[in-house]
């Protein structure tokens, strides 16, 4: 189970300001929205005069008029108050969904443009949890606690409003609890903030753990490991139940505080204000319309205090998301245009390392290849093959020495230019959930394009595809998961050969194949190689015996080079590796 990192110092003013730089474009819906905020609070002052006027009319001084004033009044008031409520609501909330699409899409697009290195140390259990929970949770802040924040707080100004105009005094005393409840406000704020981080960052966990799982769940069965899973799921499942029982209880003892301050200062106005009524200071119209208004802050108070956990549990997403996206996205190269490479490409001095910590995985290794060359890496796992062909398409920079191609430094070259001219197939095919043609033509053409059917049929996928019930129509399922391992290969390499790439990067394509699926692949990969400059990573020594180069790693050196013949001549390290495959 991975610890659980930090919370982070969160700076609720920084993010909420970033959180309503998203609403700006749509401030013309909020201030109708708001607009119905100013009706909803209005009419709770309203309630309090209509109450003064009909105990002033029907008791104390009886006018006739108040047998019809009064019911018609109240209709309007509730009429207005319902219009008030439903703008109230519906506006902001039509806002806050316009930000969740933009926050959302903006999160995505940044997702597809991290650095490969991010992906190395993110789980994405948690991101996905940002992308999905998360930013629900900003909806909330965004929305409903704006809503709630603005529209009571204008009720409570409402009705003090109202408190002060029938008697300042007693309003004046009622305002002394404004500084505790202030404090109090601060310090659920802070908690609310703090406990929400925490029940995000375990949200991550379980979505990191579930994930894994459903992904492995092959592993798990064979290995009868679902109570080991289970295991690692209920730590992570706890550790959100506790997070969000802190935050609960945080919230349940915000609000019974509240009142019990509100009702130590609603004692002291009913004993100020029935000695007014004795002393006939007050009417019993004003001390019941004081009464009634006074009465009725405690509702917009009472939602005040639990609308701020919500909030804060969305500032604090808002700062993991705005983490992400504050993160630099790869380097999109330099200024160089690449129109039709030759191929040539050369390997001087290069030198790699994932971290200090874990020390160069590539030291000083230089080679040069021909346009049209076949190149093959072997060695030993972990002797640095797939992290050399990796340096190729700059999924990853060389920290020391450079990788060019045709004269010229890659990190030279505009990206998107760069890969254009770059095809590359590796042992974990990537198929969406798709077609098949949808697949091969993924980014390159349309679908329908007679181009897709002719790499196709060049791929042998024609060969599985045509017994199909759809054809190249058929879905291929998440993952490529109604497909064969050889059927999937033979759709990656379909697609790269509709790339039409000069350059081609071939990982492991055929290492988890069986005889025939890799005697089809291998026909298939005979056509891709054709007039291109590859690289081709291969355990099988078979694989690569006509290689132009042959390249022996050994623990991230470059310790031997040449063809086939000259290296078994050698009676090196691929002699022995040829043998130890080979022997009888």
């Amino acid at each position: 189970m991975n610890v659980q990192a930090p919370v982070q110092v969160i700076d609720a003013p920084q993010v909420y300001r970033r959180l309503l730089g998203y609403a700006r474009p749509h401030l013309g819906m909020f201030s109708i929205g708001v607009a119905g905020m100013v009706l909803f609070a209005s009419t709770d002052a309203a309630i309090a005069y209509l109450v003064q006027k009909f105990l002033g009319g029907a008791f104390v001084d009886p006018d006739p008029r108040i047998l019809w004033a009064i019911p018609l009044g109240a209709i309007v008031l509730f009429l207005l108050r319902g219009i008030g409520d439903y703008v109230s609501n519906y506006f902001p909330g039509w806002v806050g969904r316009q930000i969740i699409k933009a926050l959302r899409a903006e999160l995505f697009a940044h997702y597809l443009r991290l650095p490969t290195r991010y992906y190395d140390t993110a789980a994405s259990g948690g991101l996905l949890s940002r992308l999905t929970y998360n930013i629900e949770l900003v909806a909330e802040a965004t929305t409903n606690a704006v809503t709630v924040l603005i529209r009571d707080t204008l009720t409570i100004i409402a009705l003090i409003g109202m408190l002060l105009w029938l008697n300042w005094q007693l309003a004046t005393f009622v305002l002394l609890l404004a500084p505790p409840i202030s404090w109090l406000i601060q310090y659920i704020n802070r908690s609310f903030r703090r406990y929400s981080a925490r029940i995000q960052a375990s949200m991550g966990d379980v979505t990191r753990v579930a994930k894994e799982a459903l992904d492995g769940h092959k592993v798990i069965k064979i290995f009868n490991a679902e109570g080991h899973e289970e295991q690692l799921f209920d730590i992570a499942n706890e550790r959100n139940r506790h997070s969000n029982m802190r935050l609960i209880g945080a919230r349940a003892m915000a609000n019974p505080v509240v009142q019990l301050i509100a009702a130590l200062g609603l004692a002291g106005v009913l004993y100020f204000s029935i000695r007014q009524v004795f002393e006939a200071e007050m009417r019993v119209d004003e001390f019941m319309a004081f009464l009634t208004a006074l009465l009725l802050v405690t509702a917009p108070l009472r939602r005040l205090v639990q609308v701020f956990g919500p909030l804060q549990q969305g500032i604090a997403a808002g700062a993991s998301v705005f983490e992400v996206l504050d993160t630099p996205i790869e380097d999109v190269g330099g200024t160089r245009a690449l129109v039709a490479a030759r191929g040539e490409l050369e390997f001087r001095d290069v030198g790699f390392a994932y971290s200090v910590v874990q020390g160069e995985v590539l030291s000083n290794v230089s080679f040069r290849v021909q346009p049209g060359q076949t190149v093959a890496i072997v060695g030993k796992s972990g002797s640095g093959k797939t992290t050399l062909a990796s340096l190729l398409p700059r999924f990853y920079d060389p920290t020391s020495g450079a990788v060019s191609l045709d004269g010229h430094d890659l990190r030279d070259y505009r990206l998107a230019d760069l890969r254009h001219h770059i095809g590359f197939v590796s042992q974990e095919v990537v198929l969406f959930d798709d077609s098949i043609r949808a697949n091969i033509a993924f980014n390159l053409t349309t679908p329908d394009d007679p181009a897709v059917e002719e790499a196709a049929r060049n791929a042998h996928v024609l060969d599985f595809a045509a017994d199909l019930p759809q054809g190249l129509d058929t879905p291929v399922g998440e993952r490529g998961a109604m497909l064969s391992g050889g059927q999937r290969q033979r759709i990656s390499i379909a697609r790269a050969l509709l790339k039409n790439a000069p350059i081609l990067v071939l990982d492991e394509a055929t290492s988890a194949l069986d005889n025939e699926s890799e005697r089809r692949v291998q026909e298939a990969l005979g056509r891709l190689l054709q007039g291109r400059t590859t690289l081709v990573i291969a355990h099988r020594l078979s694989t690569i015996e006509r290689a132009d180069l042959i390249l022996v790693m050994h623990e991230g050196r470059l310790v031997e080079a040449g063809d086939h013949a000259a290296l078994i001549a050698q009676g090196g390290m691929y002699a022995q590796l040829h043998q130890l495959q080979f022997a009888v």
